[in-house]
């Protein structure tokens, strides 16, 4: 594990293999750890960068500023965009899954010329989720009206058994079983800590306010770049969405893939996953 220090906030990474830069950012409830078996088979042809988003794994958690600001996903992709400068990268291929897809779709918009090609893995825009929120998606995505009531209702309740909270989270969105997941006791020695529980339900009450408000702004700006996009077939994000037809409307250059398992295809299906980026980034 290496670290790096920019405006107070620290980053946790690791670097592995040789070859074109890519950067993988995992998403909620997990940590780096999650790329634990794709790392390591891309490292044959990439320099792989894993690593923690700001309030996640062994990354800084700050206290939230009174409008949410530092935990916007603006301000995460900025973390990762130094962090990439600091390694000697000014551009790079970067692959987000779920909370790090939306990291990523940021630092896409604001950083254009830093992205080479974009993987967004089991998302639909913040702005269009947000927009047409319903039933269906409150029942499918309870978390993320949860986490973002006032603090410390949250913090308070899910610090009283961090485990079930978010291994419920892990099952509850397709298909998947707690062995599916082989990273889970990095995520449980993460997730026990309460300054994470508060920076990830932080992460999530800027979503509902900050970046919605972002996402209007640019709903005009599109990506530029080649840009794969992502889902688990079995689930809640394709059983709700038409999500190619949704990223279409924001994506210049894109191809789309269904995937085996649910919104955790990574952890359930490393290898698949691992030769389907291979495929994608090494058009590059």
């Amino acid at each position: 594990m290496a670290e790096f220090e920019s405006d107070g906030i620290t980053i946790s990474y690791e670097v592995t293999g040789e070859g074109p830069p890519v950067l993988l950012l995992h998403g909620f409830p997990q940590n780096r750890a999650m790329w634990g078996e794709v790392a390591p088979a891309l490292a044959d042809r990439f320099t792989v960068v894993t690593a923690d988003l700001r309030g996640y794994g062994a990354s800084s958690k700050p206290e939230a500023l009174p409008d949410l600001s530092n935990y916007s996903f603006r301000e995460m992709a900025a973390d990762q965009r130094r962090l990439m400068a600091a390694l000697g990268f000014s551009s790079f291929q970067l692959v987000g899954h779920d909370r790090g897809a939306r990291v990523a779709h940021r630092l896409t918009l604001d950083a254009p010329e830093a992205v080479e090609r974009l993987v967004l893995m089991d998302i639909v825009p913040t702005h269009y989720l947000l927009s047409n929120w319903s039933l269906p998606i409150a029942r499918a995505y309870p978390h993320w009206t949860y986490l973002g009531l006032p603090a410390p209702i949250p913090e308070r309740m899910i610090g009283a058994d961090p485990d079930f909270f978010y291994e419920a989270t892990l099952l509850g969105l397709g298909s998947a079983t707690l062995d599916d997941f082989r990273a889970l006791e990095a995520y449980r020695a993460a997730w026990r800590n309460p300054a994470m529980i508060a920076a990830s339900t932080n992460d999530y009450r800027a979503a509902l306010d900050v970046d919605f408000a972002h996402d209007a702004a640019d709903l005009e700006q599109r990506v530029h770049c080649p840009t794969l996009v992502l889902w688990g077939r079995d689930g809640v994000m394709g059983r709700l969405y038409d999500v190619p037809a949704i990223w279409a409307e924001r994506l210049d250059a894109m191809d789309a893939r269904e995937m085996p398992g649910g919104h955790f295809f990574v952890d359930q299906y490393p290898h698949e996953t691992c030769e389907v980026l291979r495929g994608f980034l090494s058009r590059g």
